[in-house]
């Protein structure tokens, strides 16, 4: 099962074709609606607009047989202390091995931020992180199959 943090992804798109070739189950998790394909695999799960809504859903319900995209890094965190798979929007995997600095850094950021240091933020999705997105996934996927 693939659970997607939906809020702002720019990668379903290609989630729709790595779950259809797949024939892996995908929940799409938001606070909104979200129109999506019409497609026995893929479900909207809509929560209530309560402050990481989407996260605790997702956190609740994830197990070491799934895989959850997102570019939150809390998010990430909480879902690896559970054993599942953890992929950013940009194909880099989250683990136990680089989870720390991720937080690490993102508070660090966060800091720049507030001090008004760093007023960029990520840079826009390409091709190239397109392309490592769905390779990692792919990976994953096929890695969890085998241990199944």
């Amino acid at each position: 099962m693939i659970y997607v943090d939906a809020d702002g992804c720019p990668v379903k798109d290609e989630i729709y074709k790595v779950a259809e070739r797949l024939q892996v189950e995908v929940i799409f998790v938001a606070n909104k609606y979200m129109n999506i394909p019409a497609n026995k695999l893929f479900k909207m799960e809509v929560v209530s607009t309560g402050f990481d809504a989407a996260d605790d859903w997702i956190v609740e319900q994830v197990t070491n047989r799934d895989v959850v995209i997102t570019v939150d890094i809390l998010l990430a965190e909480r879902c690896i202390k559970k054993g599942s798979r953890v992929l950013g929007h940009k194909g880099i995997e989250f683990n136990e091995d680089n989870i720390g600095m991720s937080v690490a850094n993102r508070e660090l950021n966060q800091n720049l931020r507030h001090m008004g240091e760093n007023r960029g933020g990520p840079a826009p999705m390409d091709k190239k992180a397109r392309s490592q997105f769905l390779g990692t996934l792919d990976q994953i996927l096929n890695a969890l199959k085998r241990i199944r």
